[in-house]
């Protein structure tokens, strides 16, 4: 059976906030839990998971984007399908988490904190890629304790609150749900001697030097993951996992856009009038540029296959010059009287040569004469 669109599901538009999303994958989470349909728990486990679905999607910036282009196909192939494989208490918790004071997952979920690096590329580097060295501040597991910490000869205890369990089972709007430990915080073990380096966290900050990997054909706004390499946990924490985002610096001649890219050509008054030949740059090496006779300045000239080749295929995209006629500046006496004398020739002949001033010119005449009537 065909999947139903993702914003039907949760019931939403295009340009739902993150707040509006999470508020109906509530709804609808609290709607078709199992717990309240016992009767016809087949049923409310595929909307249940359903909502899921569409709440992991739009609510996650690149696969949202990915899904507005190109649909649900566009989501094929990606790793478990781009979706978590978390049970009903896991996501539970995960979605009221921040209404009944824990925002842990289960133990067998844990994992450290994501984070975020903004990397500033030139346009050469993002269209041919390259690989960079980061150094990342992050917190990383603490080697004098081995991330128990508890000072070095000494261990951690178990929890008397959650007997080591982590969780504590709490009543909730007819619901049972697993609470983070209060007094361990999902640990498990309490720590009466706290390491001296960590201060009993487990865990100290440091700097991380990484090789990043930047695909030719990256854009601006793009982000690589890096698995693993985010934040690092305590005892028994996955660690999280560092998003790179590129971001493009501006360039001297051209501008981005996709997979095409734009520049300003300025070409002389002569070369416009007469035709000619212009050498351009391109991001493969040199290129020449025929402008026809009669040229006028904001004519855009396209040369196929000299923009950026797509990260995600082979497709190439094409540089777009646009002709500005300059006017001369600084002038010398006997160049203004060349000028004067030409423009004299040029008036002489009308609109056989200035097809567009006499047209304007008429237009205007008009105009005046629908106001006098």
């Amino acid at each position: 059976m065909a999947k139903r669109d993702y914003y039907e599901v949760l019931g939403v538009s295009k340009d739902a906030s993150d707040s509006d999303l999470k508020k109906a994958y509530r709804r609808l989470a609290m709607k078709h839990h199992p717990d309240r349909n016992q009767d016809n728990s087949k049923e409310s486990e595929a909307k249940f998971k359903e909502a899921k679905e569409a709440y992991e999607v739009l609510s996650n910036a690149d696969l949202k984007a990915r899904y507005d282009r190109f649909g649900h196909e566009g989501l094929e192939g990606m790793p478990d399908g781009g979706f978590s494989s978390a049970g009903f208490d896991d996501i539970f918790g995960e979605l009221f988490g921040d209404i009944f004071g824990s925002r842990q997952r289960s133990s067998r979920q844990r994992q450290a904190s994501n984070l975020r690096f903004a990397l500033d590329l030139d346009l050469e580097e993002a269209v041919h890629g390259v690989e960079k060295k980061i150094k990342v501040p992050r917190m990383v597991r603490c080697n004098p304790c081995n991330s128990t910490g508890a000072k070095p000869g000494t261990q951690p205890s178990r929890c008397g609150t959650c007997n080591g369990q982590g969780q504590v089972r709490i009543q909730q709007m007819g619901f049972t749900l697993a609470q983070t430990c209060p007094k361990c915080h999902g640990a498990g073990t309490v720590i009466a001697n706290p390491c001296p380096s960590c201060g009993g966290q487990g865990r100290v900050q440091e700097s991380t030097k990484l090789s990043v990997q930047i695909p030719a054909g990256i854009d601006d706004g793009n982000q690589i993951r890096v698995a693993g390499k985010g934040e690092e946990g305590g005892s028994g924490v996955l660690p999280g996992d560092l998003y790179v985002q590129i971001n493009l610096r501006k360039h001297s001649i051209f501008q981005r856009d996709g997979d095409n890219l734009y520049c300003e050509i300025p070409i002389s008054y002569a070369v416009a009038a007469l035709g000619g030949t212009v050498e351009i740059p391109t991001l493969e090496g040199r290129a020449n540029l025929k402008i026809s006779p009669e040229t006028q300045t904001g004519k855009m000239m396209r040369l196929r296959g000299k923009g950026v080749r797509s990260v995600r295929s082979a497709s190439l995209g094409d540089l777009y010059c646009k002709l500005v006629v300059e006017t001369p500046v600084n002038l010398t006496s006997k160049q203004k009287t060349l000028l004067e004398e030409f423009d004299e020739s040029v008036e002489a002949g009308g609109a056989r040569h200035t097809p567009g001033l006499s047209n304007w010119t008429q237009r205007i005449k008009s105009f005046w004469e629908k106001l006098a009537a």
